[in-house]
């Protein structure tokens, strides 16, 4: 073996350097001296260091969105609260550009805004006119859906085309935050650049104070809490309120109940809606036509009409006042107060009822949007769902937000179509 390759064994207490043995002493105070240098090293090369440190992350800083969401919050390219018609229908063109979105729906399931009215409604329009993009109403054309039958195909249409809907999920606030918007939800929040408030134009039941002076033994609700005849006391029934809604209830009711039906009347289409010239000819002149395309917003007969429509609602489209005549409800002018705790009617008269349902509308109900985006009558600024003074901000599914047909089915489709094309267009303007 070759001495040379093969190590000399050494001691604990000594080591030989350069042919001389050096003891354990200086072997610790050269070891000090190594350790003294590196130290020093290390403080003299700290700030270097340091330095490097920082230009590193604030490049890294710089190339990340400065509008990165905070932590625990979500972002997406668009929010859309509403699981209705119209929030649905914004998503289905949303998914087909390929943007990421969310749908936040408040209730447990998709369609239960529809399941909730009362047992015996009918949609106005036939199967024909309330299909949305990609899916007809799976029923015979010139059928009437239920109510139900609607909340299904909503639930159904949600899930053919994977929609990205969560349901329970209550907004609380949309506010706006470092130049993007923020969806709060109990305590989860979501930020975006676009939101779509896809709800009815009026989410909270409008009562007359009056009602508090009504005798405590009459019993009284509104008509968004009607479902059926069994909800009421024995005795005669006062609707307040000669629109739609409640001449609807009138006739659901008059088979049991002596009925009242207060109000201004508010028109009516004058030939019987269900027949076959109804149906093949003046439905699709008033549906497609005039409701869609004669007023609008961009026509002076249209504003006209906004007008009036705001102030007063659509003119009865199923029920004509002769179909109240014959089925005994009693029409009566408007209420105007109480005395003595029974219903005044502008004319003096008092009613003795032991039931009254308000049919008297709603509010915006839209104070949970902390934007300056309202008229002085609590009305949304807008103009086809674009938000005046909010980019990014739109609505959708509002009465008369473009035309009357705008709370119809096929009118809330053409207003979500028109907004997700405005919300891509931005979004490309964006990237460039």
């Amino acid at each position: 073996m070759n001495p040379t390759s093969t190590p000399r064994p050494t001691s604990g207490h000594a080591t030989r350097r350069r042919g001389r043995r050096v003891g354990i002493t200086e072997t610790k105070a050269r070891a000090g001296a190594l350790l003294e240098q590196g130290a020093a090293f290390m403080q003299l090369e700290a700030s270097v260091l340091q330095a490097a440190g920082s230009q590193a992350s604030s490049s890294q800083a710089s190339s990340v969105d400065e509008k990165r969401p905070a932590p625990g919050e979500e972002h997406f390219d668009v929010i859309i609260i509403g699981a209705g018609q119209s929030g649905l229908s914004v998503g289905c063109h949303l998914a087909r550009k390929g943007v990421k979105f969310v749908i936040l729906e408040g209730r447990e399931r998709v369609g239960d805004a529809w399941r909730s009215r009362w047992d015996s409604l009918r949609l106005f329009t036939p199967a024909r006119y309330d299909g949305l993009a990609g899916m007809p109403f799976p029923a015979d054309r010139f059928a009437f859906p239920t109510k139900d039958e609607m909340a299904d195909y909503l639930e159904a249409y949600a899930r053919k085309f994977s929609l990205p809907v969560r349901t329970g999920v209550k907004v609380d606030e949309v506010a706006r935050l470092d130049g993007r918007y923020v969806v709060t939800a109990g305590r989860t929040r979501y930020s975006s650049d676009h939101v779509v408030i896809a709800s009815a134009s009026y989410q909270k039941p409008k009562v007359p104070d009056f009602a508090a002076l009504l005798d405590p033994s009459i019993r009284q609700f509104h008509s968004s809490a009607y479902k059926n005849q069994a909800q009421l006391d024995p005795g005669g029934v006062l609707l307040v309120g000669a629109g739609n809604s409640g001449a609807e209830i009138a006739m659901d009711l008059a088979p049991t109940h002596q009925t009242w039906l207060a109000g201004r009347h508010p028109g009516n289409i004058p030939v019987a809606y269900n027949g076959y010239f109804a149906m093949r000819l003046v439905l699709p002149v008033v549906f497609r036509f005039v409701f869609h395309r004669l007023l609008t917003v961009d026509t002076p007969m249209g504003r006209k009409a906004k007008s009036g429509q705001l102030s007063h609602g659509l003119p009865l489209i199923r029920v004509k006042p002769r179909d109240l005549d014959e089925a005994g409800v009693r029409r009566v002018s408007r209420v105007a107060g109480a005395r003595d705790g029974k219903p005044l009617l502008d004319d003096g008269r008092t009613l003795d009822v032991t039931n009254v349902i308000w049919c008297t509308g709603f509010k915006a109900g839209l104070d949970w949007i902390k934007l300056p985006i309202f008229d002085d009558n609590g009305r949304v600024k807008q103009y086809r769902g674009a938000v005046e003074g909010e980019p990014g901000l739109y609505v959708c599914g509002l009465h008369f937000q473009h035309s009357p047909s705008s709370t119809m089915i096929h009118g809330a489709a053409r207003d979500a179509s028109y907004v997700a094309g405005k919300i891509s267009e931005r979004m490309r303007a964006a990237a460039r």
